[in-house]
This record gives C-alpha cells, sequence and structure tokens, in this order.
C-alpha cells in the first residue's frame, strides 16, 4: 500500500513540474520567418546539435522574445561557446534557450552588468531568483547577434525539458517551410567480424547508387556478403528557404520488410552528446570530411536516440539466401528518401582485409594504462576510447612526439605529461604544452606546473611538443590616440593579440576604477561601453593589463578627454 502511494507521489509531482507538449504554449522566438542553418540533432564535431540555428538575415539586433512565461533562471557570459546567453524555466516546467546573442533587455543588462561590476569579471554565470527576473510571453528579453563561437549572425536557440535534456524546438510548433527530401551523398557496407566479408572485402566498401523507379528513391548495386554486416549512410537535408546542409531527424532500416533498426532525434542528454563519435565512422570524418551515420550499434555506444536496435541493427548474412535491406531517411515534415540494397549471401575468399598497424602498445577499452617515451608519458584511465587498438607514442627528431593520430576518438581525458628537468627554473617560464593544428601551427593546450612536471589534460590525439612563449601580448587602440578629445564616441576599442600561447587575461581600469572590457576573440577586440560609468572629470587615465597563458604581460597607458 505505501509503495503504490509513493509510486503515485512520484508520477505525480512528474506531471506536475513537466506538463505534456502542447504547440499553443510558446511563441516563436523571434518575428521574422524561421530560416535554419542548423537543425536539432545535426552532427557536430564530438557533440550534437543541441538547439535549432535560425538566421537572422546576415544582422545583429532583432528582437529575441520569450517563448512563453516564466523567469530568467541562468545568464551564462563567455568569450567562447555560446557567448551571451540567456536560460528562462517556463511555468510548465520546460527551459528555453538563448544563444549568440548581442545583448540582453535593458532590465536583464542592467541586472547582468550590476553583477558584473560587482565581480569584476565580464565572464560570469548568474543563476537569479524565481521572482527576481520575472518575463511573460511575447517579451522582448533581448537581441540577437554574433558572439561566442557564432560563425555569422544567428540566434541558438533550445527547448530543453525539466532533466535539462534538450528537445526537438520543432516539436513545440516551430514552424519551417520543407518540402525538400534528404539528400544521400553516400552509401556504405560494413563487415563487422574478422570472418565477415562485404565482396570479398573486410574493409569499409562504397556502394554504387543509381535512381530507383518510385519518386525519391534509390537502389544500391547488388552486392555478396557473408557473416554479420551493417550499412552506414552519408545524408543530409535542406529546407526551402535556404541551401544550408543540414542534418536528418529520423534514420530506419528493414530486412525483407521487417523493421531492424530506427532513431529519431527528438531528445538527448548533454552527458551523452559525445557518443557521436560511435554513431559515425570517425576514422573515415576524420580522413575524408565524410559523416557517415552508421546503422548499427558498435558495443561501446550508449546513446539513448534508438528506438530500434536488433541484433544492434547488424545483419547476419547467411550463404545461399538472398535479402533486401531498405534504408528511410527522414525529415521532420515527413519528407522521406529510401535506399534499397539487394544482397546476397555467399562465402567467398577475403582479399581486402583490415589491417591494423602493431606498436609496443596495445590499449584495452576497459583497462587503465600509462605509456612512456623518453621524456614523455600517457596515462589513459578506464574507457578514454570506444575500442582496443594498438597506440603509436613516438618521438620524431625536432622533438615532436606522436600521441597516436586523429583518426581514433577520445571519449574522455587523457592526461600527457613531459618531463622538463633539463630545462632551468627561468626557462621553464616561459615553456607550454602545444599541439599542431591541422594547419600545423601550434597551439596552446593548458598547462599544469608542478616541479619538474608539465602535463596537459586533452581529449585530442595528435603531435605534442614543448614550445616557447617570450613575446608579450601586443595591444592596439583602435579609434583613440594619446591625449586626443574623443566626446563622440560611445565605445572605446582596444585590440589585443598573443599569436604564440595566446592571451589568458586582461584587466582595464579608467582613473583607478576598473571598468567592464567586452572581450570578441574573433576580432581579437576589447569594446568598453561608456554608459557603464560617469565619470565628473574630462581627462581620463587608461591603464591595461593583459596577461598571455605563460604569463608575459604588457601594461598599456593612454591619456584621452571625454565630456559625458
Amino acid at each position: 500500500m505505501y509503495r503504490l502511494f509513493y509510486i503515485f507521489l512520484f508520477f505525480s509531482s512528474y506531471i506536475f513540474s513537466q506538463q505534456p507538449i502542447s504547440k499553443s504554449d510558446f511563441r516563436s522566438p523571434l518575428d521574422i520567418p524561421i530560416v535554419l542553418s542548423g537543425t536539432f540533432g545535426e552532427l557536430r564535431s564530438n557533440h550534437f546539435h543541441s538547439g535549432i540555428d535560425i538566421k537572422t538575415k546576415q544582422k545583429e539586433g532583432f528582437e529575441v522574445f520569450a517563448i512563453g512565461d516564466g523567469h530568467v533562471s541562468r545568464i551564462k557570459i563567455q568569450h567562447w561557446g555560446f557567448g551571451k546567453a540567456l536560460y528562462v524555466t517556463h511555468t510548465n516546467g520546460y527551459t528555453s534557450v538563448y544563444a549568440h546573442l548581442k545583448k540582453l533587455a535593458p532590465k536583464l543588462e542592467a541586472y547582468l552588468k550590476k553583477q558584473q561590476y560587482n565581480k569584476e569579471s565580464y565572464e560570469i554565470q548568474l543563476y537569479p531568483k524565481e521572482d527576481e527576473l520575472i518575463v511573460k510571453k511575447g517579451e522582448v528579453i533581448a537581441y540577437s547577434g554574433n558572439s561566442g563561437s557564432s560563425g555569422g549572425p544567428h540566434l541558438h536557440f533550445e527547448i530543453r525539458d525539466n532533466a535539462s535534456r534538450p528537445m526537438n524546438p520543432m516539436l513545440f510548433g516551430i514552424e519551417v517551410k520543407d518540402s525538400h527530401t534528404p539528400t544521400v551523398n553516400g552509401l556504405f557496407a560494413y563487415a563487422l567480424s574478422e570472418t565477415a566479408q562485404v565482396n570479398s572485402s573486410n574493409k569499409i566498401v562504397q556502394l554504387q547508387l543509381k535512381k530507383g523507379k518510385e519518386k525519391n528513391s534509390y537502389i544500391a548495386d547488388k552486392i555478396y556478403a557473408s557473416g554479420k554486416i551493417g550499412f552506414g549512410v552519408n545524408a543530409h537535408d535542406r529546407q526551402d528557404l535556404a541551401f544550408n546542409k543540414n542534418g536528418i531527424y529520423q534514420l530506419k532500416s528493414f530486412v525483407n520488410g521487417e523493421e531492424n533498426f530506427c532513431y529519431t532525434f527528438d531528445k538527448f542528454s548533454f552527458s551523452e552528446s559525445r557518443y557521436i563519435n560511435t554513431l559515425i565512422d570517425y576514422t573515415r570524418f576524420k580522413q575524408m570530411k565524410q559523416r557517415v551515420q552508421r546503422c548499427f550499434v558498435t558495443p561501446a555506444n550508449e546513446l539513448s536516440i534508438y528506438d530500434k536496435a536488433i541484433d544492434n541493427g547488424m545483419i547476419t548474412i547467411e550463404d545461399g539466401k538472398e535479402y533486401t535491406v531498405t534504408l528511410k531517411i527522414k525529415d521532420f515534415k515527413n519528407n522521406t528518401t529510401t535506399v534499397t540494397i539487394p544482397v546476397i549471401g555467399k562465402e567467398q575468399p577475403i582479399s581486402l582485409q583490415q589491417e591494423q598497424a602493431k606498436t609496443p602498445h596495445f590499449v584495452t577499452r576497459n583497462e587503465s594504462h600509462t605509456l612512456q617515451k623518453e621524456l614523455v608519458s600517457v596515462y589513459i584511465p578506464k574507457e578514454t576510447f570506444y575500442e582496443d587498438f594498438y597506440f603509436d607514442l613516438s618521438k620524431d627528431t625536432n622533438g615532436y612526439y606522436t600521441i597516436h593520430n586523429e583518426n581514433v576518438a577520445a571519449h574522455k581525458n587523457f592526461i600527457i605529461s613531459f618531463d622538463v628537468s633539463n630545462y632551468s627554473a627561468e626557462e621553464r617560464k616561459q615553456l607550454f604544452i602545444a599541439s599542431l593544428d591541422s594547419k600545423d601551427k601550434p597551439s596552446y593546450s593548458t598547462t599544469k606546473k608542478r616541479g619538474n612536471i608539465f602535463s596537459t589534460s586533452t581529449k585530442s590525439l595528435g603531435t605534442y611538443f614543448l614550445a616557447k612563449d617570450s613575446i608579450p601580448p601586443i595591444v592596439t587602440p583602435v579609434n583613440f590616440a594619446k591625449d586626443k578629445w574623443i566626446s563622440n564616441h560611445k565605445y572605446l576599442k582596444i585590440k589585443v593579440d598573443d599569436e604564440t600561447s595566446g592571451v589568458r587575461s586582461f584587466r582595464g581600469t579608467i582613473n583607478g576604477k576598473w571598468i567592464l572590457l567586452e572581450y570578441d576573440p574573433k576580432k581579437q577586440m576589447l569594446i568598453y561601453d561608456f554608459n557603464d560609468l560617469n565619470f565628473t572629470e574630462a581627462k581620463h587615465n587608461l591603464k591595461l593589463i593583459v596577461t598571455d597563458n605563460v604569463g608575459n604581460s604588457t601594461t598599456f597607458t593612454s591619456t584621452f578627454y571625454r565630456k559625458n
């Protein structure tokens, strides 16, 4: 009896805190036609896209509206990532997220700046009380922008449930014109055991496609296979008013008419998002920039997006039998592209065998490992990688260490440590651990210095080495000059740059008072709004200290004249 009572309480609590989806509860976050540059669940680097990206006509400053009644529950301001982001928790239990904003609405902006000045920090995270910042449906809460890691003006918009799981905003009535069916860019077959083969190959096999008789259908060339196999597809979707290649909504597969596999992008949790690297063929993505979505589930895959995965979506092909495998690829508007794959069960010798280069280091997924090469050690925690493999740890004549290669995805951070006992205390101050980026340029990797050991925690395999930075940051005034009047300026603009280890921190004052400098790392620009503080005097003494990631520092001073 008591057990039934508590079960009732649990479900009652859930029902009242999270109401069923109603398309009438929310309005659009913008008053312009909704055109998307990014869809929910879209495949991104190491994560799924957690919302929709709404185009803002290549402009900033569009009014952003609260989609429903609620309160501002979080404000997060950061240089990268979402940039300026606002979170509104609604009375029905959902939370809406608005990111890459230019600025907040006046009352919210005033609240934010007060806290930034109190903490003397541009980057800040605030959690207002439930009754502090009440907003109504249709109220202007912000203005669209291009802040953070945004690649162009747009609004990143999310809806999350009461467990902070992002949900597809299209489920809530967001309307987008879409009459296009998904496009298939490539179809692939995989042999999923050592003895399995597709067309005598144990490697990935790209299949040829031709148009079928039915509209929006394709037929693959007949394949001959045996053992356990699976398929993968490289596909994208686009809407009517944009040319962006967006993600698909649903993928199903059928074997002889019986559904054996399906995933749908309605909801996922942030904790599982990195498992995207088990959904796609990560190696092919790194080598050829193709995101092939697997129609089967690998052992380390813990994604919750699967509606069905009989035998993990893998198909056992028996000698002498014929199979018809059908893939149905859909967008949210149910526009569907169909791919049919004829399969003949035929045992054949494997002429193309998948090979793996052997090294002295074999890394198993279910164990932790510590690997050593001269002055470098690599600590790999348990379940860092998705599978077992031979790990390459080597050194070249330039002192660069190969920490395997970027074709393997890491799920957790591993630690790379350098012994720096051969360097003097003065030399160590300017040293840091660097990796080579995609353009073979040194890139700062967050470096912890403890005595003779420098270490970095990372999820990126590749080339690492010790780099030196002895050059302090460069500070350049943009819209003012020493001892000049600038009364007509609304903003003070200063460019800061550090090419080697990068800018770590900055602090600015005018006449001894701390000023809020907004940092745009994409433009390497610091901006101060003269409306923030009132100065009675006309003469202003500016002092700016900029420090890079190894501690080199530049102090810039200047005097200018301005009346409020």
